[in-house]
């Protein structure tokens, strides 16, 4: 043990670990699993065999992370040149089997950032300088290209596809291999190849204890934006008296206004 490492690690004796390494309070480390340099391990963190964990990479608490992950590698994109960029990881996620989550570039903000009590289920891709809110779930195979955001509680299903520098809305939810290449906003559910807007995501929105009145407001908004062919500008507009009795549009009007790709229509 170095002085890097808590006393009430766990670490299996066929893991291979840097000695710049620092591993925190209860975490345990199975067999064959390597942490480079520079990668910081917070409390109670329970990592599983044939893992690679790459730095300059900071993990919080109470993470779970499968076997044959690979976890803030540098990134393939070719205007990488090996600069010392981060991967940032929250607390309470559950990273399962084969997921890639790598390091961001100098060009964006220099780092990739996966919030808290997320879920990425197997396979599942994490490009470079992508940011995941809280509580977001990605299905099997789902991938984001580099510079994604996702917001919270979104969720993408098994094989979706996310371009670059897209915008995935909070409380959204796409459809079984969907292929976006535009921005969707909060709320919406978008199925296809390329994605379309079909409804707001009103079932995940009572599990998570949105009025009913609440959610009829949003859904009213959702068709002065698909249903009356306004404009993005023109939405906004109508949308104000509506944001005024329930708060909840707000976060409907914001993800247009912060859109630079255009919307999924």
């Amino acid at each position: 043990m170095t002085e890097n490492i808590h006393a009430t690690a766990v670490i299996d004796p066929r893991a291979i670990i840097d000695p710049s390494a620092v591993i925190g309070a209860g975490v345990t480390i199975g067999p064959w699993t390597m942490v480079g340099a520079d990668v910081e391990i917070g409390e109670s963190c329970e990592i599983r065999s044939h893992v690679v964990l790459m730095g300059p990479t900071k993990i919080g608490k109470n993470n779970r992370i499968f076997q044959f992950s690979t976890i803030g590698d540098d990134t393939p994109d070719l205007k990488y040149k090996g600069e010392k960029t981060e991967l940032i990881i929250g607390d309470d996620n559950v990273i399962r089997e084969g997921v890639t989550i790598h390091r961001g570039t100098i060009q964006d903000r220099g780092k990739t950032i996966i919030g808290n009590k997320n879920l990425l289920m197997a396979y599942v891709h994490v490009g470079h300088d992508s940011v995941i809110g809280d509580n977001c779930i990605l299905v099997n195979n789902a991938s984001l290209a580099g510079h994604v955001v996702v917001g919270d509680w979104a969720i993408l299903s098994g094989y979706t596809l996310v371009h670059q520098f897209c915008l995935i809305g909070a409380h959204s939810f796409a459809g079984f291999g969907c292929g976006i290449s535009k921005d969707v906003p909060a709320y919406v559910t978008v199925s296809g190849t390329p994605a379309q807007a079909k409804t707001i995501n009103s079932e995940g929105l009572k599990r998570r204890g949105f009025t009913a009145e609440s959610i009829a407001a949003i859904r009213r908004a959702y068709k002065i934006i698909y249903r009356q062919n306004n404009t993005v500008e023109e939405a906004l507009t109508a949308l104000a008296p509506l944001i005024a009795e329930f708060p909840d549009v707000q976060l409907l009007a914001d993800s247009l206004q912060q859109s630079q790709r255009g919307i999924v229509r």
